[in-house]
């Protein structure tokens, strides 16, 4: 039945021209069907969902981390269809919100009158050290570089990204991750701002504007890891902590914590004047462990030297016009990103 729909919409003259978004899960016999639905459709990953929260958290090693940053090919590459097929996102309209999710650890739905039974248990959150809002300037900081970095994960990463509305000022509902019953202030939104809140919502506006920016951030195809030009960096390169590419083994390591991603610019597509896409390239480091990381920046082939855009511990999102030259060490804090344009080698290749 399932599938007669679904050949049904394919073929309607008006509905296979829509944007079709399906939250596949719960969805007749066998239930979950992510990365399972045909061409045309585009998909609620919450296996993106579930990997961000858990790295953030530092619950997990890189290894699923790489796919969901990429576009999750894993999941969508097959039967024809491209990285817009996974619609990525941490939070939606059940669940914690993101200032909750960085905020408690379970839920608190006591108000819903159904002695907190009701509401998933599997939230994948973390307080930062203390159940529930709180007064102490450390705990208070380490949420907002949280909430920080998943919105930097989910603007920059490869896919579609969706945000819950609030979430880009830290939007509370006090614990409560189904408040569909509460028409009071859980579920209202608050528009007295605390002034963090008014620099989380200055911050979420410069990283969505990197991103609408820069075709890097907006691949319409898959990675293929290898260079797009003779002598060129590959389009995607995953890097350690030493600059160099990481090996086979460190995905596997359940410790790692840090990861860099360098993404070259081009793209294996092309614009709808069939002229090919060609955009900066980016290095994006990630360190979700609890102490800081140094990273070496790589040199040729991916670059000569970087300029910092953003910076999740400080909160900055604009372009530095200062250049730290390739091999420089970068300083990492605990749980924090750094994105750095990269600046071409004097002696780019052009392309074949």
């Amino acid at each position: 039945m399932l599938g007669n729909f679904m050949t049904t919409i394919q073929q309607d003259p008006v509905l296979r021209r829509v944007k079709l978004i399906a939250e596949p899960w719960d969805v007749g016999p066998g239930g979950y069907q992510v990365g399972e639905f045909p061409p045309l459709w585009t998909e609620w990953n919450d296996k993106y969902r579930d990997s961000v929260r858990d790295f953030w958290r530092g619950a997990t090693g890189i290894s699923e981390l790489g796919w969901r940053l990429s576009g999750s090919a894993d999941l969508y590459a097959s039967e024809g269809r491209r990285p817009f097929a996974s619609i990525n996102f941490v939070t939606a309209h059940d669940g914690f919100t993101l200032r909750d999710l960085v905020t408690y650890d379970q839920k608190h739905n006591e108000a819903n009158l159904e002695d907190n039974r009701d509401g998933t248990d599997n939230n994948r959150s973390w307080n930062c050290g203390v159940e529930g809002e709180t007064e102490d300037p450390e705990v208070n900081a380490l949420r907002h570089r949280q909430l920080r970095n998943f919105l930097t994960t989910v603007l920059l990463s490869t896919g579609v990204p969706m945000m819950a509305g609030g979430d880009e000022f830290g939007r509370t509902q006090q614990g409560n991750n189904n408040a569909y019953c509460q028409d009071n202030e859980v579920s209202w939104y608050d528009w007295a701002w605390e002034p963090w809140q008014s620099d989380l919502k200055v911050f979420a506006s410069r990283v969505l504007a990197l991103r609408r920016t820069h075709s890097a951030f907006r691949q319409r195809y898959f990675f293929d890891g290898r260079p797009l030009h003779a002598g060129g960096p590959k389009d995607l390169a995953w890097l350690g902590a030493d600059g160099q590419e990481i090996a086979e083994s460190d995905w596997h390591d359940p410790d790692a914590r840090a990861l860099g991603m360098f993404l070259a610019g081009e793209s294996h597509g092309i614009d709808d004047d069939e002229i090919p896409i060609r955009d900066e390239s980016f290095l994006v480091l990630m360190n979700a462990g609890s102490g800081p990381v140094e990273f070496t920046l790589p040199g040729a082939p991916y670059a000569r030297g970087y300029r910092l855009i953003v910076d999740t511990t400080s909160g900055q999102a604009l372009e530095s016009s200062e250049v730290t030259p390739a091999g420089a060490r970068l300083g990492l804090h605990e749980r924090s990103i750094v994105v750095l344009h990269a600046l071409a080698p004097e002696t780019s290749p052009s392309p074949e």
